[in-house]
């Protein structure tokens, strides 16, 4: 599974510090940027590039910015993306067993890393549910567009 992370200014420290403990994890990390702590910069074009870099169903997203919004929403404008919004273990949960969430925005302006770091290690080991009625939600979101 390869890792693709994505942030601007507002999440940058945080993607800083989980990039380094996904390596001690053992996974593949791409970083599409920020490179830099630029306060100009914006998540739009973060949220794309980590999207477009994805090459596999298997590959996983995480961006970082401060209240995790707009990335979801830039995120989601891309077909076959379905990013959730961060904000406690049991959604994220909930969000990778019934939709098969295969994108994260973390909004890093309310969790200290700890946090991040249980609801990320929920996010890349949790499996979509089989149930049918999943499997039908998934397959009327991939044909809405």
């Amino acid at each position: 599974m390869k890792v693709i992370l994505g942030t601007d200014h507002g999440g940058f420290e945080m993607k800083e510090l989980i990039k380094k403990w996904l390596a001690t994890e053992g996974y593949t990390v791409e970083d599409v940027g920020a490179a830099n702590l630029v306060a100009e910069d914006d998540y739009v074009y973060f949220a794309k590039q980590a999207v477009k870099a994805v090459t596999s169903s298997s590959d996983r997203v995480i961006l970082f910015c401060r209240n995790g919004f707009g990335m979801v929403i830039a995120a989601n404008r891309f077909a076959g993306v379905r990013c959730g919004l961060a904000f406690d273990t049991e959604a994220v949960r909930k969000g990778r067993v019934d939709d098969d969430i295969n994108a994260l925005s973390v909004p890093s302006d309310y969790f200290d890393e700890e946090m991040v770091i249980r609801m990320i290690k929920i996010f890349l080991t949790e499996k979509k549910s089989e149930d049918d009625k999943y499997k039908r939600r998934i397959m009327k979101l991939d044909n809405l567009i």
